[in-house]
């Protein structure tokens, strides 16, 4: 079907993801509302999937059924993680010292692996804002937050981020990604090394502008507790379940029906007022479900072009693959962006998108596939933090800053600073690790 499929039947697919990339921008009241946003998704998915099944009566229905079936286990892992991090509040405040965010930062990048980088920045985020309340300067915490805790630390496990659980689903071994721990160690540790040297200078600096000692004010900090720990417990039935799921081949439904009723419990089971402290609300996962069920109708036009065609790109080298992927990631949801350039490199290496699980088969092609992989993954998931628009995560994130009276960077102002931190780091992980 990929040979057949008109070039132009892409376009629902790249219209859909340009629509979310720009409208929060441009029309940010039209796009709070769930509504428009179904509306919006219906209106470019529902024709598209009409055309595919009409057009291709033999592939185009099996096609559809298949994203339908990756969609729903996709959307039920995010939604399980989501309600059950929602559940696990972090009482208390730390200090605010540079030393104490650098070890807020790292300890998220660990968590990131555990809850989803979603999960980790709902959890901690409102900490480390408390923290560094008595800061007069907080925005680039914020924005080092979104570096290391919503994006680049979630590299080691399929849980981390939405592209990594996406090949699990393709057959890709749950275990397979902590073979990116070296590329994940050199990101994030020089992230937050960079990080600590400007959390130090802009603290000096508050020192010089204000009476009293500043340092001694931010190294006040309230007693810590963990409130909502019974979630930890249903958290680690996720992992044991997935786990699970990856070591058999389980009837689709199975692992979904079991996901969803450890999120039921764990909604049961946490006291409202927890829930509460946290703000939370089944908006932003509600958001998250409208949008992906477009995108993974229409990304069927491009999975299969490209794998059909996907040698005329020219990408060959794994640096090829890890800048390609990464700069899309930059601005369209990095989710598909794996997906996309997988599949170009599962077609040049003449392994077909029609088996559910062709990316266990891709790796065992030859031993510089999973280079190539491995540079699809960390393309998508470390630069998805260029931009707000890289990563779910990041516009949530910045909400609540803002809210919280942080005066967060333009849009501009962001790509400045990730393009100052971030490239250089990321030139440096492709030349080590992906030449």
């Amino acid at each position: 079907m990929g040979s057949q499929l008109p070039i132009w039947s892409v376009l629902p697919f790249v219209a859909l993801l340009a629509s979310i990339a720009l409208l929060p921008l441009a029309t940010p009241r039209f796009w709070r509302s769930n509504r428009n946003r179904a509306l919006l998704v219906a209106a470019f998915a529902v024709p598209f999937a009409i055309a595919l099944c009409a057009g291709f009566p033999e592939h185009g229905p099996g096609a559809l059924a298949r994203s339908s079936r990756e969609y729903a286990s996709f959307i039920v892992l995010l939604a399980s993680l989501y309600v059950i991090a929602g559940g696990v509040h972090v009482r208390g405040s730390l200090a605010g010292s540079p030393l104490s965010n650098t070890a807020l930062l790292g300890v998220g990048a660990l968590l990131a692996n555990v809850v989803g980088t979603t999960g980790a920045s709902m959890i901690l985020i409102r900490p480390i804002l408390r923290a560094n309340r008595a800061r007069k300067r907080r925005s680039h915490v914020v924005v080092f937050f979104l570096f290391v805790v919503s994006n680049c630390g979630g590299l080691l496990t399929p849980l981390g981020d939405p592209p990594l659980f996406l090949g699990f689903l393709k057959g890709v071994p749950f275990g397979w990604t902590l073979s990116l721990a070296p590329a994940w160690l050199v990101a994030n540790g020089l992230i937050l090394l960079v990080f600590n040297l400007v959390d130090e200078r802009i603290l000096e600096r508050e020192e010089l502008e204000r009476k009293g000692s500043q340092l001694e004010e931010v190294l006040g900090h309230e007693p810590v507790a963990i409130v909502g720990r019974r979630n930890l417990v249903l958290l680690a039935g996720v992992i044991a379940l997935i786990l699970g799921q990856g070591a058999g081949r389980w009837p689709f439904g199975a692992a979904e029906g079991l996901l969803l009723a450890i999120a039921a419990l764990s909604y049961a089971w946490t006291d409202p007022s927890t829930r509460r402290a946290n703000t939370f609300t089944f908006g932003p996962i509600a958001e998250v479900a409208i949008l992906f069920a477009g995108i993974f109708v229409t990304m069927i036009a491009p999975l299969e072009i490209l794998n059909a065609r996907g040698g005329e790109l020219g990408l060959a080298r794994p640096w090829h693959y890890f800048w390609a992927t990464g700069s899309l990631s930059s601005v369209l949801d990095n989710a598909p962006t794996y997906l996309t350039f997988a599949a170009a490199a599962c077609g040049r290496a003449g392994v077909g998108v029609e088996s559910p699980h062709y990316l266990a088969d891709f790796l065992a092609r030859a031993p510089e596939n999973a280079r190539i992989l491995q540079a699809i993954s960390s393309g998508a998931v470390f630069m998805g933090a260029m931009t707000y628009i890289g990563n779910g995560p990041n516009l949530m994130v910045r909400a609540i800053a803002e809210e919280d009276g942080v005066k967060m960077p333009s849009f501009g102002g962001f790509v400045v600073w990730s393009t100052l931190v971030l490239l250089p780091i990321f030139a440096l992980v492709s030349w080590l690790f992906f030449r």
